[in-house]
């Protein structure tokens, strides 16, 4: 079964990376990648209940994240809607694209550690899209926003699930999370924003025309800075109302989602016809690309196969076996967080290694805090905010390998260095 089960989830994830040259949608390829692999676990199972309590349980893990993408999605919707994102755009003047990666880049990364990495890449993936008008340009800019949202979400406790996860298990403490990862974190973002600055050169920036986004006539100033405000808002409370109420982050979002939508009908009550249509969350919902909503689901059920198989476990055991030294096992295990969504990686790696025998904040947390957040940005399908933005901005597999695999790979090797010379000099 174990050896059925690595097969096919190997050739749903060539079909996914290689979704152009077959021609073949990747949400196809996940979807069957999924079914096909719950069938072959369900049929070596003997026990119907524990199956349907392990399938229960991957569906409200799924359910949670979906949830969450197609809440700050619609948010992002509307403040576009609204040319929202005109105010932020206005504030950015520059004409050479190598000055916009860096602002880009460290407002990103700043951004992503308090709100969360996949809503911050939702978010800036779709600034870029008022900002650049040639379609290269705005696929290297979301590589750049993955790396840079990944980074800046792994060094506090609410910018990354994984490090959510370690926070909440008691393995990291929040300020010795943020001293310990943020160097790391940060140089893990400094080598690929200065790689892609020299590969972008002396470029200048090509905006869209003003007429390609919704006009600005359909909205007056105080109704786009109402609701750009209040929808920013949403995103960044959610991690405080997760705190407070200690509910998962898609009810806070739900609950905000709710917010603006009764706000924008208030507001546009007295209008009439098309233009108001365009204006509701009716219509945001209607806008949100579907397909990358059933890919980010396929993905999701299909990993959790291999942790319900224990294929996870198994492989880091093996680790711990073959390897030996502990640095060098996270650094593998965030090298394979580029294949392999970090969240079971992480999970399984709590519960092969003992709080008494590892504390909290020693070598072995901080770093896998570090690894299993930013190495899923060397392939695009290795983190939420690579999936996101490949949805968002329909990024081929083989091109982000190419163009951004190497300048994210080459920032993951540095922040790693920087994090144990760091340690090394603490103790």
């Amino acid at each position: 079964m174990i050896l059925v089960l690595s097969l096919l989830f190997v050739l749903c994830y060539l079909a996914i990376a290689l979704e152009h040259p077959l021609k073949v949608n990747k949400s196809a390829a996940a979807l069957i990648g999924a079914g096909l692999m719950w069938t072959v676990y369900a049929l070596s199972q003997h026990n119907a209940a524990q199956l349907n309590q392990e399938l229960g349980q991957s569906l409200l893990d799924t359910a949670q994240i979906v949830f969450f993408l197609i809440a700050a999605m619609a948010i992002v919707e509307v403040v576009d809607a609204h040319d929202g994102f005109e105010v932020l755009t206005g504030l950015i003047k520059t004409p050479r694209l190598s000055t916009l990666v860096w602002l880009v880049g460290f407002f990103t990364f700043f951004l992503s550690s308090i709100l969360d990495n996949l809503t911050t890449t939702i978010v800036m993936v779709s600034l870029m899209k008022r900002l650049l008008a040639r379609r290269e340009d705005r696929l290297r800019f979301a590589g750049v926003i993955v790396i840079a949202a990944n980074a800046g979400g792994a060094w506090t406790p609410i910018g990354d699930v994984t490090t959510t996860m370690l926070w909440i298990g008691g393995q990291v403490t929040t300020l010795a999370i943020m001293q310990g990862v943020f160097w790391a974190s940060l140089v893990n973002l400094l080598v690929p924003l200065a790689l892609m600055a020299r590969l972008l050169g002396q470029q200048t920036v090509v905006a869209p025309p003003r007429n390609a986004g919704p006009q600005a006539a359909d909205t007056l100033a105080w109704e786009r800075y109402a609701v750009l405000a209040l929808g920013l808002a949403v995103l960044v409370l959610v991690p405080v109302f997760k705190a407070w109420t200690h509910l998962p982050p898609f009810m806070g979002i739900l609950l905000g989602l709710g917010v603006l939508w009764l706000v924008a009908d208030l507001v546009h009550r007295h209008k009439e016809g098309e233009h108001k249509q365009r204006l509701t969350m009716v219509s945001a919902l209607a806008r949100i690309d579907m397909g990358s909503i059933v890919f980010f689901i396929g993905i999701l059920l299909a990993v959790a196969v291999l942790e319900h198989a224990h294929i996870l476990a198994s492989l880091a055991l093996w680790l711990d076996a073959t390897v030996g030294r502990l640095d060098l096992i996270v650094l593998v295990i965030g090298l394979v967080s580029a294949v392999v969504d970090n969240v079971p990686l992480v999970a399984a790696s709590m519960g092969m290694y003992d709080l008494a025998k590892y504390p909290s904040d020693s070598l072995l947390w901080e770093f896998m805090a570090y690894c299993a957040g930013t190495g899923g940005s060397i392939l695009i399908i290795g983190s939420a905010a690579g999936v996101a933005a490949m949805g968002l901005e329909r990024i081929d597999f083989m091109w982000y390998l190419r163009k951004v695999s190497a300048l994210a790979l080459a920032g993951y090797l540095a922040g790693a260095v920087v994090y144990l010379a760091q340690y090394q000099w603490a103790h």
